[in-house]
């Protein structure tokens, strides 16, 4: 894997990944002689004694004590000197006692994305840290250290200073890491890497703790691995739709060129190119059957009889056509799995508006993202080369570019997101199983001539279970500030654990997803074989054959029979003229992905192994891999 060169300027979201999970980095020589530039700047101001935030101050509501020349226990009388230096320890103290966070360690991804953004950060030169110090971070990255990062601690602002300190502290020899796949003390992750603890200078624990580094790495790794799950979101809505046979007007581009929301218009043009080639969208009503139980009679062929259904339609009487004339003219009188209606339900015909809205607030959180990848996020800002500067305060600024709320709310929004799109895929999925709305399926997709199976049933279930818990996770943590350092920092971000929340809510989101793909691949299968097996019906029999499938006709012998007998042949030849029916290509080609891992569920059976393997298949992208290769 080729280095990955940081400039302070430069850094993408893809890049990061890459740091991620295992590029190394190299250091901008430019970039470093800027970072030398403001570390000597703050090393004269000290040694002209002006007081600066951070430096020759204290941190925080410390930040009123000015740093004496030397401890004052070593005036005591008798004292021995102590050779103590107060900016020396004011930096690794900073760093050892900011350091507790507690629970699980991050993922290694994310402690080297934090790792990959603080350098990244760091290098544009107005931190104050030292070009060494900043190397011997970027050597602690490529040496495959990754500090033991407890996940809670963060209120996003000063930053995530708990969290950042964990990785600092590394750096000095002290907490723990991860080297070679073993959990050590930092000390001897070093000496294993072949590398020396580090002695902190002016500011440069503040450098290396002060910024938004956790927040930014998940919020990345979240929007990277949504990406692939809006894709896939959109993926599931095709097979669903053409499991439904559904209409595809509601798609159409002139129908999005009226409110061209660019997330909308995105998704109706993606779901025009998945459902490409189907002949099952937009089919005649009349020409779709609907499910009834198999019986032994129910075939007339040794082939048809393994048919694991039986398909029938309801005839529609004259008397019962008055005023609908013009309609029967188009449309034969039957009444099969389809309703006589010319729109879907919402979770089929409003997809473009939910799935594009949540690619437009995914959008904007990666425009806030890309923004903060190359953003100076510490505190204070070092401008050593300002121009007429009278005082140090004008090159030495307090500002608040650590506050995470840029990203807390861009987090929120995506939260918000993430359990409205796992939301329709759940209204989808029960759209399918239930024989109330699943126009003409059998009830939980299977045959169930028995009465003994439950089939997709409880799919459904676990669908709603985390539906319902990522919507209980959805408030949004960054509208409930709770002030720390004895107020002066009287308003927080809570950025940190709104990323962690979606980066955890993203999976979730992906399992969702995998139920309805599960789901709709049988359901496709039960359509597309239903409807065939009326077309192969109508090509080897007549239309008495045809006509046994059909109730509500006059009987043989009664009045109108040949009337009757007459609309079916019609129904017959029609469906007998047909091609065999198929979903649409990239359809077609996540199905057959499906199917390779999961066959059709005939019979009932153990389904946790299945149900894995689809959250498997989603979740690796082979899915979509299958749809990109047709």
């Amino acid at each position: 894997m080729k280095p990955i060169l940081l400039d302070g300027k430069s850094l993408t979201r893809d890049k990061l990944v890459e740091i991620a999970f295992g590029a190394s980095v190299e250091l901008d020589n430019a970039a470093l002689k800027a970072v030398a530039r403001a570390a000597d700047f703050l090393a004269e101001q000290v040694r002209r004694e002006e007081p600066i935030y951070g430096v020759s101050t204290g941190f925080g509501s410390n930040a009123d004590k000015l740093l004496g020349a030397h401890p004052l226990r070593d005036e005591l009388p008798g004292a021995a000197k102590s050779g103590r230096s107060l900016h020396e320890e004011l930096q690794h103290n900073l760093i050892v006692t900011h350091a507790v966070c507690v629970g699980e360690p991050m993922a290694p991804e994310i402690v080297r994305a934090m790792l990959g953004i603080r350098i990244n950060t760091l290098l544009k030169g107005h931190s104050g840290i030292r070009v060494q110090t900043l190397q011997a971070l970027a050597a602690m990255l490529n040496a495959g250290i990754v500090p033991v990062v407890p996940s809670l601690g963060s209120v996003g602002a000063s930053g995530d200073l708990a969290p950042l300190s964990h990785l600092a502290i590394v750096l000095l020899g002290g907490g723990e890491a991860f080297y070679e796949g073993e959990r050590v003390t930092g000390a001897e992750a070093l000496e294993r890497a072949g590398l020396s603890p580090v002695k902190l200078s002016y500011k440069e624990g503040l450098a290396l703790n002060n910024g938004t580094a956790q927040m930014l790495a998940m919020g990345v790794l979240a929007t990277y691995r949504l990406d692939n799950l809006l894709d896939t979101a959109d993926l599931a809505a095709a097979m669903t739709i053409d499991a439904f046979a559904g209409r595809l007007g509601a798609f159409a581009e002139e129908v999005h060129a009226l409110r061209p929301h660019p997330g909308q218009v995105h998704v109706a043009a993606r779901l025009r190119e998945l459902l490409d080639g189907s002949t099952l969208a937009d089919i005649p009503y009349h020409l779709v059957p609907k499910f009834r139980p198999w019986l032994p009679g129910s075939w007339d062929t040794e082939q048809a009889r393994q048919l694991r259904f039986d398909i029938g339609w309801d005839w529609v009487p004259a008397e019962q056509r008055h005023g609908r004339e013009k309609f029967y003219q188009r449309f034969k009188p039957f009444r099969g799995g389809k309703k006589h209606q010319p729109q879907d339900s919402y979770s089929l015909r409003c997809i473009p508006q939910v799935h594009g809205a949540v690619r437009d607030a995914v959008a904007q959180a990666r425009r806030v993202l890309e923004i903060e990848l190359n953003a100076v996020t510490d505190n204070p800002l070092v401008f050593p080369d300002k121009a007429d500067a009278r005082h140090v305060e004008e090159q030495v600024i307090s500002a608040g570019h650590f506050h995470g709320m840029p990203l807390a709310l861009a987090m929120s929004y995506v939260k918000a997101a993430i359990p409205t799109l796992a939301s329709i895929s759940e209204r989808r999925l029960n759209k399918l199983v239930d024989p109330a709305t699943n126009d003409g399926l059998p009830a939980f997709l299977i045959g169930n001539e028995d009465g003994t199976e439950s089939g997709h049933m409880i799919v459904q279930y676990t669908a709603a279970a985390i539906v319902n818990d990522l919507a209980s996770r959805a408030h949004p943590a960054s509208v409930f500030s709770v002030p720390t350092s004895a107020n002066a920092e009287d308003h927080v971000s809570m950025g940190a654990n709104e990323a962690r929340h979606v980066l955890a809510m993203v999976k979730d989101l992906g399992k969702v997803l995998a139920l309805e793909l599960y789901t709709a691949a049988q359901a496709l299968d039960l359509r597309r074989d239903m409807i065939n097996a009326a077309r192969d019906l109508a090509r080897r029999a007549d239309e008495q054959a045809l006509a046994a499938k059909v109730a509500g006709g006059p009987l043989p012998g009664g009045g109108g029979r040949d009337g009757f007998l007459a609309e079916v042949d019609a129904l017959r030849e029609e469906l007998a003229a047909t091609d065999e029916f198929h979903p649409g290509q990239a359809v077609a080609a996540a199905h057959a992905a499906i199917r390779e891992a999961i066959p059709f569920l005939d019979r009932d059976r153990a389904l946790d192994g299945e149900v894995a393997t689809a959250v498997r298949l989603v979740e690796s992208g082979e899915l979509l891999a299958a749809v990109n290769r047709r």
